[in-house]
C-alpha cells in the first residue's frame, strides 16, 4: 500500500522458508492486532494491568497460514501495484532476460495473524484478511502448542473469519463483552504477535466511538493502543477481561502505529461469529429499499419536525415495495427500535429475523403511517444478477429551460438506458449546471435526472415550475427534489430564495 493512502489494514506478513523471521517481516509480512484495557465505568489509572494479561493471554494465539503464490525472481525490481513505476520496471526485467508476460514460478508463503479462542471445544475468531487465500492454516497457542484449523466461515463484509481446532483438552477462551457499554476515555488492553517479534502486550483509551472505513456493516473502536501490522484479529480487551473489540486497521501515512487504530466493536462481531458457528456464512435480514440520511435543510423542506430517520430514495422490487413502503417515506421506528440515521436502520435491519413479519413505522406527508414488512435475506437478493443496462441510440433533443440554476430537459425513451433508467421512467435531465449555484454545491452534475419535486413525479419543466410556485405559496423556503445518478437516487433540498 502506498503512503498516500492512509488506512492499512492489516494484509498477513508474508514470510518464506527457510529465511528467518525478521527478515521476512521487513518484506511485508501481515501482522495481528490486539487492544487490551477498556473501562465501562470512570476509573484512575490502574496500577497494573498484570493480573488481566496472566489471565487471559492464554486464550490469544497466532495464526499462519500458507498458501500458494508466484515466486519472486531474484535480482528483480519490485514495485507495489499500482505504481506509476510498474510499466517502467516490467520494461526493465524483459529486457535483462525476463519475458514480462511468461508466468511467473509458483512457490509456498507463509501469513502471520492473531486470533483469540471463543469457546473450550476451540472456537477461533481473527479477521478474515489474514487467512484469505489460505490452503493450510495453523494455530499457535501461548503455551506453544500448535493446531491445524479448518475455516468454518468468514464475512467480507465485517472483515470476519471463524476457525475451529481439535484438542483432547478444553481450551483457555475469553468471552465477547459489551461494546455498547465502552465510553471514549475508557481504558483498553491490546495482546497480538505485533511484527511477528511474538506475544506483545500494550494499553491505551478508547478514542473515539461509531467510526466507519468503508463497510456497510462498520462500527469501530479507535483506540490510541499500540497496535501494528501482526496484530490483525486479535483481541481488544476492557478492564475486566472481557473482548470489546477485533483489531482490524490502523491510520497512518507510515505503515506503523501512530496512536490511531481500528478494531471492529464485539457487539458486530458476536452477532457474526453466531451465525458462522450455526450456519457457515452470514443471514442478514433485507428491507430491499435505498436510503440516505434526512439532513436538516431535508428535514426543512419536507416540513419534519426533526432531521432524524432514514429517508427512502427509491424501492425496487422486494420486502418494502410489498409493504407498501414508498420513496419520500421517513422510516422512524423499525421493529420496535427507534431509527436514528441510515447507517442505524442498516444495522437493525440487519439483526432482523428473516422470514418474520416486523412493524415500520414511517412518517408520510407529515402524517406517522404504520406497516408490516416481511423480510428477506440480504444475500439472496445480493446473489441476484444485475439488471442489462445497454445503451441505445442517440438521444433527442428537446427544448431546455433553466430553473434553480439546473439546464434542463425533458428525459425521452432514447435516452433512458443511458441515463441508468428503467424504460416508461420520465424525468428531467441535467444539461448543464451553474457553478455559482447552490445546485453545484449540493453536488448536482450533468447527466443528473430529477424525477420527483415536493414529493411529486415531474415530467416536463413547467411540472417543475409549479412545484416551485406552489412550494412558494406555501411558504417553504426550499423545494426537496429526487436526483438520481445513473439510476441511484438521493434527495437534494435547494433553497427558494
Amino acid at each position: 500500500m502506498q503512503a498516500t493512502d492512509p488506512i492499512i489494514r492489516f494484509p498477513s506478513l508474508r514470510a518464506h522458508r527457510p529465511r528467518r523471521a525478521l527478515m521476512a517481516l521487513g518484506m511485508g509480512l501481515a501482522l495481528t492486532l490486539s487492544p487490551m484495557a477498556g473501562a465501562v465505568q470512570a476509573q484512575g489509572v490502574p496500577a497494573s494491568f498484570a493480573d488481566l494479561v496472566e489471565k487471559f493471554s492464554p486464550a490469544v494465539v497466532d495464526i499462519t497460514t500458507s498458501s500458494i503464490v508466484a515466486a519472486q525472481a531474484g535480482g528483480q525490481m519490485q514495485v507495489p501495484p499500482g505504481s506509476p513505476f510498474e510499466k517502467f520496471f516490467k520494461d526493465f526485467n524483459g529486457q535483462n532476460g525476463q519475458n514480462p508476460d511468461q508466468q511467473a514460478p509458483m512457490e509456498r508463503s507463509e501469513a502471520l495473524g492473531s486470533g483469540y479462542i471463543i469457546s473450550a471445544d476451540g472456537y477461533i475468531v481473527t479477521n478474515n484478511h489474514v487467512i484469505d487465500g489460505a490452503d493450510d492454516i495453523e494455530v499457535e497457542t501461548f503455551g506453544h502448542k500448535t493446531f491445524k484449523a479448518k475455516l468454518i466461515g468468514r464475512d467480507l463484509k465485517t472483515d470476519v473469519a471463524l476457525l475451529k481446532v481439535e484438542s483432547k483438552d478444553p481450551l483457555p477462551f475469553v468471552a465477547f463483552g459489551d461494546s455498547d457499554k465502552m465510553r471514549v476515555g475508557d481504558w483498553v488492553v491490546a495482546m497480538g504477535n505485533p511484527l511477528g517479534q511474538g506475544f506483545s502486550v500494550s494499553a491505551g483509551i478508547v478514542s473515539a466511538r461509531g467510526r466507519e472505513l468503508n463497510g456497510t456493516y462498520d462500527d469501530f473502536l479507535q483506540t490510541d493502543a499500540a497496535i501494528n501490522k501482526g496484530n490483525s484479529g486479535g483481541p481488544l480487551f476492557n478492564v475486566t477481561g472481557e473482548v470489546i473489540g477485533m483489531n482490524t486497521a490502523i491510520l497512518s501515512p507510515s505503515g506503523g502505529s501512530i496512536g490511531i487504530g481500528f478494531s471492529m466493536a464485539s457487539n458486530v462481531v458476536s452477532k457474526v461469529v453466531d451465525q458462522l458457528k450455526q450456519f457457515g456464512e452470514t443471514r442478514r435480514g433485507w428491507l430491499g429499499v435505498r436510503i440516505q440520511d434526512v439532513s436538516q435543510d431535508v428535514a426543512d423542506a419536507m416540513g419534519l419536525p426533526e432531521a432524524k430517520g432514514a429517508l427512502v430514495t427509491d424501492v425496487p422490487d422486494g420486502p418494502g415495495k410489498d409493504a407498501g413502503i414508498l420513496s419520500g417515506d421517513v422510516i422512524i421506528t423499525f421493529n420496535g427500535k427507534e431509527v436514528k440515521d441510515s447507517k442505524e436502520l442498516v444495522r437493525i435491519v440487519a439483526d432482523a429475523p428473516i422470514g418474520d413479519t416486523v412493524p415500520v413505522v414511517v412518517l408520510r406527508a407529515g402524517k406517522s403511517t404504520d406497516l408490516s414488512v416481511k423480510l428477506g435475506r440480504r444475500e439472496d437478493a445480493e446473489a441476484q444478477p444485475a439488471a442489462d443496462k445497454s445503451t441505445t441510440t442517440a438521444p433527442e433533443k428537446p427544448a431546455t429551460g433553466v430553473v434553480l440554476g439546473l439546464t434542463l430537459q425533458s428525459v425521452t425513451d432514447d435516452m433512458v438506458a443511458d441515463l441508468g433508467m428503467q424504460a416508461g421512467d420520465k424525468g428531467l435531465v441535467v444539461m448543464d449546471v451553474d457553478v455559482a449555484s447552490e445546485a453545484y454545491t449540493k453536488g448536482l452534475r450533468k447527466g443528473d435526472v430529477i424525477t420527483d419535486a415536493g414529493q411529486q413525479k415531474v415530467a416536463s419543466l413547467q411540472d417543475l415550475q409549479d412545484r416551485v410556485s406552489e412550494a412558494k405559496d406555501a411558504g417553504r423556503k426550499s423545494l426537496l427534489l429526487l436526483v438520481r445518478t445513473q439510476g441511484d437516487p438521493r434527495f437534494v433540498a435547494l433553497s427558494l430564495e
